[in-house]
């Protein structure tokens, strides 16, 4: 038990480090344009005197850019991520943001899971038939297809063509409901949007459930088992998966971040109102403390997704606590 909880605080410390890194790039990036006050007055236009003085003093733009970070940084662990040019508190807007985000995010995980790793495991114990052509070939598709374009080529197929789900939104304004009912209504919204991004994680945990069954599978004690007059379904999912199983860990943490990373695209395709469309919108109307703000949020939450996949490898393989 020491070991875990000494492993646990190690990564919790290492997350401190990164946290501040990418807060110093983002607030660098943002600011790399030019004065910020300049920024804003560019896109909004007919921008009155006092607000033009609010902004200078809310962005401090008589100090220098690190000085800047500091009292941006100061508020923002105070969780304070600053006033939106146009609607408000930040911290109001994200909240309900992150939800609906999260939402997509964790079923489509969930999802991802639950299918790859049975068909991977066929994919392996089947190499080289017709199915597990099929199923590489597929995957293969799904890692390299933007989501963005799966997303619309499912607008099309499925809204458009066929008319059986809605294109857009997370559920509708008013009546009529999607199939009857405001319950029945949301879930015809979220099946195109969380259907691509499981398509998307399927196709990575299924290639790397295969890979790491073929390698296991080849093993002496795998071998010994079988010859041991151990059914073939306890040697898979006793023997092999409990050691092919434990890098999908990590690549489930991994692939959490890169779902995120790819959220503006696929939330604004699907007009889903979570942090990634909120990111976008914010960008183009120049809000910058919106953007940083969701930039940090969306940082947050794939630094705890990693310690948590971290604790789940360290759980499940005991030998990473030492390193």
């Amino acid at each position: 038990m020491g070991g875990l909880v000494n492993y646990v605080i190690r990564r919790l410390l290492f997350a401190i480090p990164v946290f501040l890194a990418v807060s110093v790039i983002t607030y660098l990036i943002t600011n790399a344009a030019g004065d910020p006050v300049q920024i804003v007055k560019f896109g909004i236009r007919n921008i009155s005197p006092a607000q033009l003085e609010y902004l200078r003093l809310y962005f401090h733009e008589d100090l220098p850019v690190y000085i800047r970070y500091f009292y941006w940084l100061n508020d923002f662990l105070h969780g304070n991520l600053g006033q939106s040019l146009y609607t408000g508190s930040v911290v109001a807007l994200i909240v309900p943001w992150i939800g609906t985000t999260l939402e997509l995010q964790i079923p489509a995980l969930a999802l991802a899971l639950a299918i790859g790793v049975p068909v991977g495991i066929y994919s392996a114990k089947h190499q080289y038939t017709k199915g597990d052509y099929a199923i590489t070939t597929t995957a293969i598709f799904g890692i390299s297809m933007p989501t963005f374009w799966i997303g619309i080529m499912g607008i099309i197929v499925f809204s458009y063509y066929l008319h059986w789900l809605p294109a857009f939104g997370a559920y509708s304004s008013y009546p009529p409901y999607w199939w009857g009912s405001p319950f029945m209504d949301a879930l015809a919204h979220i099946i195109l949007p969380l259907a691509v991004l499981t398509l998307v994680s399927i196709a990575t945990i299924t290639r790397l459930v295969r890979a790491n069954m073929l390698e296991v599978l080849r093993q002496d004690y795998v071998l010994a088992a079988r010859a041991s007059g151990v059914s073939e379904f306890k040697v898979t999912f006793k023997h092999a998966l409990k050691n092919a199983i434990t890098p999908v860990v990590t690549i489930v943490g991994l692939s959490f971040g890169v779902l995120l990373g790819g959220a503006p695209a696929l939330e604004t395709t699907f007009s889903w109102p979570g942090l990634g469309k909120a990111f976008v919108f914010a960008a183009t109307r120049l809000d910058l403390p919106t953007v940083l703000g969701i930039t940090m949020i969306i940082t947050i939450m794939v630094l705890i997704a990693n310690i948590v996949t971290d604790l789940a490898y360290a759980v499940l393989d005991p030998r990473v606590r030492i390193t």
